[in-house]
């Protein structure tokens, strides 16, 4: 379960904010992983961390993804 760090919390994005995020890098889509609470760039691979239901959308604060470890299934939606 992924949490916000603070109270335990789950993390989630509003479904309306991921249909206008895009990665600051490539400029692509967005999907997210609820299982880690990130939104992931396929292309660039990498995961952005949402912190308090807030995408944190900075190249430096996301992690990379290594190719061993692959990438979530695609999922066009937020969270239910």
């Amino acid at each position: 379960m992924a949490t916000d760090g603070r109270e335990g919390k789950k993390a989630n994005v509003d479904p309306r904010l991921l249909e206008l995020l895009a990665c600051p890098l490539t400029k692509g889509p967005l999907t997210w992983d609820p299982e880690r609470g990130e939104l992931i760039s396929r292309v660039a691979r990498l995961a952005y961390p949402v912190r308090d239901g807030i995408p944190i959308m900075l190249p430096s604060e996301a992690r990379a993804i290594p190719f061993e470890e692959g990438l979530p299934p695609p999922r066009l939606s937020g969270p239910s």
